[in-house]
């Protein structure tokens, strides 16, 4: 849906309408941004109120914006009100829309100031540079700021542009963490290159699963005769995806010779894209295939627990991933590809790691999962006891109220 025209226009800052998560949806449309702050009269206790601040919104779906839809039931049940504000710069420019942030947060001083960060959601080219100005504003009228890092390690790549825009990025992350009270990081301090080592301001908080957890059903109570699924959620959007496509492929055609039959399922972003060439690659096996683009999130959902293996080849597995995320919300087996051992706490999920690029041992650990059945069962109840213990919505949101109680 479209920004309602007094949000493009209008003298403030636009608020996005909060969501229960089973209405949320995955295609990361926009929902109506007049009536802006949830009803917290059936929840009397609520009382703290927290801000989460987003910029430019993602398209076709918006990860981060589900991210915060989600945390924000699980903080009211712990005393925190979270309203969902956006930046609008895209649609006004950055000098109206840092205008209206320096009028609207006029009125937040001493408020808990969630300020989301990825390098594009401030910036058309990955040069996020007036993502500083936003947090100067907030710091100059005195927020409790905390930023919240989605994106930790500088975009890839060996152009000219895309050294400029490392370098830029880099700096201006650690620039934001020096601005900020505390600092919230989807994998551990460990992992991330360019953070200062003695980073006292910085918490773990991995993220939670963006689609509600729907448990796969056990072996033993599914038909026999349906096809052994294998599930892809996301596949790379733009760019050379043919090693990804081959990876996915080759498994899925291995796992054929030893279980028939066997079922290929692509979903979420960039599945209909890639689609001719995942066809391509498959002509000739025995494998069905089915891609089925975006969906809401009730849907990937269920078809992820309606799989049983799911594989994550986009790069190694962290923490920081919400499409394997979704598995593990599942309590799905997942094969992903992963640099020696396990990052925690992903290593006590149902999560079987190969070497990256290594097609073959991706291949053999799928038919052992699809063969084995024991091996299925022991996965299936990691998943479940990591996703309870690590990434559900309540877990994280205990670990953001203790940031908030400290900061």
């Amino acid at each position: 849906m479209s920004v309602a025209k007094g949000d493009r226009e209008g003298g403030s800052l636009a608020p996005v309408q909060i969501e229960p998560p089973g209405a949320s949806n995955i295609r990361g449309e926009y929902e109506p941004a007049s009536t802006c702050r949830p009803d917290m009269s059936a929840n009397p206790a609520v009382s703290s109120p927290v801000i989460a601040l987003l910029g430019k919104k993602d398209v076709p779906t918006d990860a981060v914006e589900d991210y915060c839809r989600f945390l924000s039931p699980a903080m009211e049940d712990r005393g925190y009100r979270v309203e969902i504000v956006r930046v609008p710069w895209e649609d006004l420019g950055w000098i109206k829309a840092c205008v209206r942030l320096w009028q609207a947060s006029r009125n937040w001083k001493g408020k808990s100031v969630l300020v989301q960060y990825t390098a594009l959601m401030w910036s058309r080219h990955g040069l996020p540079l007036a993502f500083l100005g936003v947090l100067l504003i907030l710091k100059v009228h005195g927020v409790r700021l905390i930023t919240v890092f989605h994106d930790v390690a500088p975009y890839p790549g060996k152009r000219v542009i895309d050294r400029i825009r490392r370098a830029c990025q880099r700096w201006v992350l650690r620039r934001a963490y020096g601005l900020t009270r505390a600092c919230v990081l989807p994998v551990p301090k460990e992992q991330i290159s360019w953070f200062p080592r003695l980073a006292t301001k910085a918490s773990f908080i991995p993220i939670g699963a963006n689609i509600p957890a729907v448990v796969a059903a056990g072996r033993s109570v599914r038909n026999g005769n349906e096809p052994k699924t294998i599930g892809v959620f996301t596949v790379t959007d733009g760019g050379d995806i043919s090693q990804e496509v081959l990876a996915i492929t080759q498994a899925a055609k291995v796992a054929a010779q030893h279980v028939r039959p066997v079922r290929l399922v692509t979903l979420g972003r960039g599945s209909c894209v890639s689609e001719p060439e995942f066809r391509k690659a498959l002509a000739g096996s025995s494998v069905e295939y089915q891609a089925l683009g975006v969906l809401i999130a009730e849907e990937v959902a269920n078809i992820l627990a309606s799989c049983d293996v799911s594989l994550f080849v986009r790069g190694r597995i962290t923490t920081q991933r919400g499409s394997a995320i979704a598995s593990i919300a599942c309590s799905l087996p997942l094969v992903a590809y992963a640099d020696g051992c396990l990052p925690p706490p992903l290593a006590e999920a149902g999560v079987v790691g190969v070497p990256c690029g290594d097609r073959e041992a991706l291949a053999t650990a799928v038919v052992d999962v699809l063969t084995n059945d024991h091996l299925w069962l022991d996965l299936h109840q990691r998943s479940r006891r990591a996703y309870e213990r690590y990434f559900s919505w309540e877990a994280v949101a205990a670990r953001f109220v203790e940031l908030l109680e400290r900061a």
